[in-house]
């Protein structure tokens, strides 16, 4: 089954250079989605997988930032499969998307080993949060007691040894990440993103590369808006959160 046009809205990403049709009810990449993309050190050449690639906007974004990229989607959604790969043809970018669950991959990327993967998970827990009507931001939102375990285990199966797994997450989940990686992978960079200064953060970048023994850093916050409250004259983009956003440019991270 397929959205109606109708029921689609395009929304302009990096001042409009990129266009991606969405749904207007059901899940919606927004800036999170950007900023994963920004976090991943990806050079030209290199592979990524992105899990759960909705409709197409953080591999999207990572792709017009960098060039040259084996990139590609898995997403379990019909309908948001067949967005990724429209918006993909119509912006101009060479990624291959597959139909299926991340716990039991096709076979064809089960075969293969990544020097990328990325991953916006879902983000709320089935028992504190009530789940949306839409069955798509059901799929995108709500996590079960096994979800992050389950992100996480298959996205370190498919990197390559040394590999860099990239994904944006809420704060509260990050003990959930910790046990999953486990002793599976090292070198753990934490970004918090703060929508201000003195705000608590409530998402973050998590980083980890498969196989490595390096100690954890957390890292300062990216802060998204320059002014100290709604409203305020200077209640701007940082100009880091501005260049990310506006610009594609690149979040770095350490």
């Amino acid at each position: 089954m397929s959205f109606l046009q109708k029921d689609l809205s395009q929304d302009g990403f990096f001042d409009g250079k990129l266009k991606f049709w969405q749904p207007k009810q059901g899940y919606r990449a927004a800036t999170d989605s950007v900023y994963l993309a920004a976090a991943v050190p990806a050079v030209a050449g290199q592979s990524v997988l992105e899990l759960g690639c909705g409709a197409g906007v953080a591999l999207g974004c990572l792709c017009q930032r960098v060039s040259g990229l084996d990139a590609v989607g898995l997403e379990i959604q019909t309908e948001y499969l067949e967005l990724a790969k429209r918006n993909f043809c119509e912006n101009g970018l060479a990624v291959e998307v597959f139909e299926g669950d991340l716990v039991e991959m096709p076979k064809i990327l089960r075969m293969k080993n990544f020097d990328h993967v990325i991953a916006n998970p879902p983000f709320f827990s089935e028992y504190s949060h009530t789940a949306p009507a839409d069955s798509g931001k059901v799929l995108a939102h709500m996590a079960g007691p096994k979800t992050t375990a389950n992100w996480v285990n298959a996205a370190i199966k498919r990197l390559k040894p040394g590999g860099v797994l990239t994904m944006v997450h809420r704060v509260d989940s990050l003990q959930d990440i910790f046990l999953a990686v486990g002793n599976k992978a090292g070198d753990i960079k934490v970004l918090p993103i703060a929508s201000r200064v003195g705000n608590p953060a409530r998402r973050v970048i998590f980083q980890v590369k498969k196989g490595a023994l390096g100690p954890m850093n957390l890292l300062a916050p990216l802060i998204v808006h320059t002014g100290a409250h709604h409203g305020d004259a200077d209640d701007g983009y940082s100009p880091l959160t501005a260049a990310i956003l506006r610009q594609g440019a690149a979040l770095r991270l350490g």
